[in-house]
């Protein structure tokens, strides 16, 4: 089985926030090998802290050189792994979500003659104009309100879009560098996102953006499947839907790998490219979501997914197109404040051990006597709050400071009350079916998962497979696309996953309480606007 399995493999990748992962499966989807490189560990010069550069008034960016350099790097550790890429058909893969490469007029020359006697990183370095706004840029709040102006308003936009304005959302990204940076822009020849940018590195030539990814934009139509000319017209000029390029079907089949590939590493000329897409979007793919189930993912960001057969205008969250043809559409619920607030806390309460922090846990109740806390490190995106800490007690007064035990179980069911309240404002709903499948680095933590279990009263698997989800599903997505096209099936099977959190069965009395508590505390908060 290991020999025919190795026969036929499949290559993901995913360029997150933090770190660059690699993925290769068999035939039967099992994984053989993974590697990785961490941008603040291993590539120290681009002098990132959690692999991104802040400024001053809430900037957040990302060298696209480190990206590439640790591509580079990356390669090499899976030589070192054993892999041998002269059996990979196909690959894909993810790229944290909202973030913009903005490419020189020589750059698509440049991939498309890379030299395999060098590194790609040295051979691309003048082809970015600038650092990359990413996803945790809280800088666009005059460009989400002209944009929503520009169309009719918020709800409008939701409509044609799927979201009302973000800050993070590559259209009011690209309308700051327009309005701020107009040399940049001007000359620009193509704006990619980190997933279709990625994606360019291996078909030797600029990649179209796909339509999943392309929906985190607030400039798709996500029923006619086009940029919005109104949208455009808000955050450039004629020439920004050529600087964009015609978005692309998500499983789509860009061609055959670039003779770099094929000349460096060994790769067959004959392996396929497809299309990457958002690492939310992948996710969805690579946990095969059945009907009634949630995807909820606990990375840099808590994301909370699921597949839809219709497109909706959310009030808050988003709807995108989806990236399989079982998805037309998804529902997405973005929290940034996820595992970087988790673990900034867990290094003021319990120093840097997580085991130190679940026996403050340990030292309460589920309830946690009332307290509940609102933790927002950074500028959070459901509720539109600033960032800022607030700890109630259960009158709902505010308090300065409690016990390490119950800040610390009110950060965690903060966290998790917030996900079902707001979950539920879409029009999530959860019957005896359902289940929450977890996934992302903090999905290792069954204390963390049995609060969400009790809060959403519903059990939580996770997957036996793999815990990164968005890895997964490049690969998975990189393996059906190519049999598709092939005609050749294989023989990957359902997904596995494995019960780790059952709620207790006092539930509703804890914490149906919270959740009202939790509305009527939320509305108290600053909002941006």
């Amino acid at each position: 089985m290991i020999e025919e399995s190795r026969r036929k493999t499949f290559l993901g990748f995913d360029f997150s926030t933090q770190r660059l992962k690699a993925l290769v499966i068999g035939e039967d989807y099992g994984v053989l090998q993974e590697a990785d490189v961490e941008f603040d560990v291993d590539l120290p010069e681009f002098r990132t802290a959690g692999g991104v550069l802040r400024g001053e008034h809430g900037e957040v960016t990302a060298p696209p050189l480190l990206w590439v350099k640790a591509l580079d790097m990356v390669m090499d550790k899976l030589i070192v792994a054993g892999v041998d890429f002269s059996t990979v058909e196909a690959l894909s893969g993810a790229g944290q979500q909202h973030g913009s490469v903005w490419w020189s007029k020589d750059a698509e020359a440049k991939l498309g003659n890379l030299s395999s006697d060098g590194f790609i990183h040295t051979q691309l370095a003048t082809s970015f104009l600038c650092d990359s706004p990413i996803w945790m840029d809280s800088s666009t709040t005059a460009d989400c309100q002209a944009l929503e102006e520009a169309v009719g308003g918020p709800e409008e936009l939701a409509k044609i879009t799927g979201s009302r304005a973000y800050e993070r959302f590559t259209g009011n990204q690209i309308r700051k560098i327009f309005r701020t940076k107009p040399r940049v822009y001007q000359n620009t020849t193509r704006i990619s996102l980190v997933s279709s940018f990625a994606c360019s590195l291996f078909v030797g030539k600029i990649a179209p953006i796909d339509l999943s990814d392309g929906s985190g934009m607030n400039l798709l139509d996500i029923r006619s499947l086009q940029w919005n000319e109104t949208a455009l017209n808000a955050c450039g000029d004629e020439n920004l839907a050529t600087k964009l390029g015609t978005p692309v079907p998500t499983a789509t089949d860009l061609g055959t790998i670039s003779p770099y590939f094929v000349q460096r590493y060994g790769f067959k000329p004959e392996c396929r490219v497809v299309a990457f897409t958002g690492d939310n979007c992948s996710a969805l793919a690579g946990l095969r979501l059945r009907s009634g189930w949630v995807g909820l993912s606990l990375g840099t960001s808590d994301t909370l997914l699921l597949g839809l057969q219709a497109p909706a205008a959310p009030v808050a969250g988003h709807v995108l197109v989806g990236p399989t043809p079982e998805a037309p559409y998804m529902a997405l619920l973005c929290f940034s404040n996820g595992s970087l607030t988790r673990q900034n806390h867990r290094d003021r309460l319990a120093g840097s051990s997580w085991e130190a922090f679940n026996d403050l846990l340990s030292g309460t109740v589920r309830g946690n006597r009332g307290y509940m806390g609102m933790y927002y490190d950074t500028w959070e995106i459901v509720p539109r709050v600033a960032p800022g800490k607030w700890l109630f007690d259960v009158n709902g007064k505010e308090v300065d400071k409690v016990g390490p035990q119950y800040e610390a179980r009110a950060l965690l069911e903060g966290q998790a009350v917030a996900r079902r309240v707001h979950a539920e404002d879409m029009g999530f709903t959860l019957d005896e079916s359902s289940r929450l499948i977890a996934t992302g680095g903090a999905a290792v933590n069954k204390d963390l998962l049995q609060i969400f279990a009790d809060v959403f009263n519903t059990p939580v698997y996770v997957m036996e497979q793999h815990g990164n989800a968005a890895l997964l599903g490049a690969a998975i997505r990189a393996a059906e696309v190519w049999s598709a096209e092939t005609g050749i099936k294989l023989p990957g099977s359902e997904p596995t996953v494995s019960p780790v959190a059952t709620p207790y069965p006092d539930h509703d009395e804890i914490y149906t309480p919270m959740l009202k508590r939790y509305r009527q505390l939320v509305n108290q908060l600053p909002k941006l606007f």
